[in-house]
C-alpha cells in the first residue's frame, strides 16, 4: 500500500496556558495519522512549556522543543529547520482546527496536484463565535489566476477596496498547506519582527506565493482563531518606523521582481489603510498624546502621497469618513472615530 504524504503541523507556542490543552487534542485527534506535530515552547513564563512536555509524553508524534523567547518569527524558523513532512501547516498555540482538517486539505492537495491549500475560519471571541469567509469566486487557481492571489498580499485595489476589512483575509499562514519542497528549495522563512513590527505571515507568504503554479480553496470552517476583544493593546513606540521598514522592503520586491504597476498601485493602498493600524496603536496614548500622534502620522509625506492616490469612491460611507479626515489633515476627527471603532469592538 502506498504511504501517505506526511503532514508538519508547526505550533509556536508562548504564555498560550489556558489554551494550548484544546489546540493540542485538537492534533492529535486528526483522523489523517501521517503527522508530526512540531511544538516551539517560545521562552514561555507560565506552565505552556510543562503541558507541552505532558503531550509529548504519551504521543511520539510530537517533537517538543524549547528555546529563549526571541518571538514567533524566530519559533518558526526553529521548526521549518527540522520539518520533514512533504506538507507544511501552521497553527498557533492559542487556536484549534477541525479534527478533519489535516485530511481534507491533504485530499485536496494531492488530488489536484496544488502547491496550496487554503480554506476559511472561525473568529473565535469571549462567548461567541463569528465565522470568517474568504471570499473567492472560485476553488482552483491555476498560472496567471494566482497572480491575482499574490497581488493581494500586497494590498487591495479597484473594488476590492470596498471590504478594507478583507485587507490581510489572504495573508495568514495558519489556514493553509504548504508543499515543504518549494520552502526548502527557495529558502522561504519568517522576517525578524524587530525589524518589521508585523505581518510576517503577509510577506512569507509573498515570497512563497512567486513560486506557485495552482493554489486550491476549500470552502469549509476549519480554523477557530481566537481574537482579543479589544482592538487596542500596550503602545508600541517603534511600530511606525518599523512599519516604514517593511514597506521599503515590499517596494523593494516590487522592483527586485519587476512585478508591474497593480502591484505599485496596491502597496501604496496598503501604506493609506495602515493609518487605521497606527491610529489603533496611537489611542492606547493619553488622549492629547495620541491626537498629536495620529497628526503627526498623518502629516507624513509618505502617507500625505498614498492617501492622495486613495480611490475613496470604492469606500462604505464610515471608511470614506475616516480617510476624508486623513486626506484634510483633522487628526481630531481620526481620532473620534478611532475610539468609536474601539468601542463597537468591545
Amino acid at each position: 500500500m502506498e504511504e501517505t504524504p506526511k503532514v508538519s503541523i508547526i505550533v509556536p507556542i508562548y504564555n498560550v496556558e489556558p489554551y494550548l490543552r484544546q489546540c493540542l487534542d485538537s492534533l492529535v485527534n486528526q483522523t489523517y495519522k501521517n503527522i508530526e506535530i512540531i511544538c516551539v515552547d517560545d521562552g514561555s513564563v507560565d506552565v505552556s512549556g510543562t503541558i507541552l512536555d505532558e503531550y509529548a509524553k504519551v504521543d511520539n508524534r510530537i517533537i517538543a522543543m524549547h528555546i529563549v523567547n526571541n518571538g514567533v518569527s524566530s519559533a518558526r524558523n526553529t521548526a521549518l529547520a527540522i520539518a520533514s513532512g512533504q506538507y507544511i501547516m501552521f497553527v498557533d498555540g492559542d487556536d484549534w482546527i477541525e479534527p478533519d482538517t489535516c485530511e481534507i486539505s491533504i485530499s485536496g492537495a494531492e488530488k489536484n496536484n496544488a502547491d496550496v491549500v487554503m480554506w476559511s475560519y472561525v473568529r473565535e471571541f469571549d462567548g461567541r463565535s463569528l465565522p470568517k469567509k474568504i471570499s473567492l469566486c472560485q476553488s482552483v487557481f491555476c498560472g496567471e489566476e494566482c497572480r491575482d492571489l499574490h497581488r493581494h498580499m500586497f494590498g487591495l485595489i479597484g473594488n476590492e477596496l470596498s471590504r478594507p476589512e478583507n485587507a490581510d483575509a489572504l495573508s495568514t499562514v495558519w489556514g493553509k498547506l504548504y508543499r515543504n519542497s518549494i520552502i526548502c528549495e527557495k529558502r522561504i522563512a519568517f522576517s525578524d519582527l524587530n525589524r518589521i513590527g508585523t505581518y510576517e505571515d503577509g510577506l512569507f507568504n509573498i515570497e512563497y506565493f512567486l513560486h506557485v503554479q495552482k493554489v486550491v480553496y476549500i470552502d469549509k470552517y476549519l480554523n477557530h482563531y481566537r481574537k482579543n476583544t479589544g482592538m487596542t493593546s500596550k503602545y508600541r513606540p517603534r511600530l511606525s518606523e518599523q512599519w516604514r521598514t517593511l514597506f521599503l522592503d515590499m517596494r523593494k520586491y516590487i522592483a527586485c521582481n519587476e512585478l508591474g504597476n497593480d502591484y505599485v498601485e496596491a502597496l501604496n493602498n496598503r501604506i493609506s489603510l495602515s493609518i487605521i493600524g497606527l491610529g489603533l496603536n496611537a489611542i492606547s496614548l493619553p488622549n492629547y498624546q495620541a491626537i498629536q500622534e495620529i497628526k503627526r502620522i498623518i502629516s507624513g509625506n509618505e502617507y500625505r502621497v498614498a492617501i492622495r492616490e486613495l480611490p475613496m469612491k470604492y469606500f462604505p460611507l464610515h471608511w470614506w469618513v475616516f480617510f476624508a479626515c486623513c486626506k484634510l489633515n483633522f487628526a481630531l476627527g481620526v481620532f473620534l472615530l478611532l475610539k468609536c471603532m474601539d468601542k463597537l469592538k468591545r
